[in-house]
């Protein structure tokens, strides 16, 4: 019987998880009080952001950002090295105060991403630097689980809406549509639509950021130089998907009227523009891949 426990333990790679058990226990009350901080919170950022259209994508991040950090751990687990006491101590108490702060008054921007920077400090005590280092992306790619603030997003956001509504109006104005422009207002016929509903689709620049990243990391993480140009490429995919969206809802309240373009169909083709902006950076991807092998030919010479 003894024999066939240590067969059956060294075929499924039992053996392995003895470390994890010695960390586990000796850190247990470090995760237990991680736990307590990001129960509460998780469930707030769950609860405000991930029920909307620009905070969707926030359960696959956790998802795939845990995997990434589970598929990278076993090549970085010998730079793991404790860090320094006193540099967590110190980093914890600047960060800890204002997590209770924003934890108090609710504003659950500023809570997540302190939450997360109080992960990253006990991490950074257990494993050190060097480990987290050599983990970088997964570190940031968790950061996309979190809502920005709303004056940052309509900051980037607001002026691509205007710029994207004018460039709708003046070609449908040429294609001899009765259309104007006032504001931040489209009118068409007997018809208003508001630029920031006809343009809502920008708010899911984000998550086709997130998924955008993801995709370039696990496909070309060899090649720094090609993922930074495909990461330029997200911008303009996102904007010209966009700009089809509006045309779209535009014409589509001008033939059938303003509630077919406010109900399904606007949310329908919130679906349909994300998921032609994923495709479209497949897309680049595909026709840059000669420039991806000349890249490739440069790093390898290098």
């Amino acid at each position: 019987m003894v024999t066939g426990k240590a067969d059956a333990t060294a075929r499924y790679g039992l053996s392995d998880l003895s470390p994890y058990r010695a960390t586990i226990r000796s850190h247990s009350l470090l995760i237990l009080g991680g736990l307590a901080l990001v129960l509460p919170t998780m469930h707030g950022v769950a609860s405000e952001s991930w029920s909307t259209e620009q905070g969707a994508h926030g359960p696959i991040v956790v998802a795939t950002g845990l995997w990434l950090f589970a598929r990278r751990w076993p090549q970085v687990r010998h730079l793991a090295d404790p860090g320094s006491a006193a540099k967590a101590l110190i980093a914890f108490l600047l960060i800890a105060p204002v997590f209770i702060v924003a934890r108090i008054i609710n504003i659950i921007e500023i809570e997540g991403f302190m939450m997360y920077g109080l992960l990253l400090v006990a991490a950074y005590y257990v494993i050190g630097m060097t480990a987290l280092r050599a983990m970088w992306f997964p570190v940031v790619y968790m950061l996309f689980v979190f809502p920005p603030p709303d004056t940052m997003v309509a900051m980037i956001t607001q002026p691509l809406k205007i710029a994207i509504s004018q460039a709708a109006i003046n070609l449908l104005h040429g294609m001899g549509y009765p259309i104007a422009g006032s504001g931040v207002t489209i009118n068409i016929g007997q018809y208003q639509l508001l630029i920031a509903m006809a343009c809502a689709g920008l708010n899911s620049l984000i998550s086709l950021s997130a998924i955008s990243l993801f995709y370039i990391y696990i496909r070309h993480n060899a090649n720094w130089r090609y993922a930074l140009l495909l990461m330029f490429a997200i911008v303009p995919v996102a904007v010209l998907a966009n700009f089809t969206r509006v045309i779209a809802l535009i014409l589509i309240t001008y033939y059938a009227g303003d509630a077919p373009a406010q109900g399904f169909l606007h949310d329908f083709s919130g679906i349909t523009m994300f998921l032609f902006s994923v495709l479209g950076i497949f897309g680049v991807d595909a026709l840059a891949s000669p420039l991806r092998r000349v890249l490739a030919r440069g790093q390898r010479h290098a």
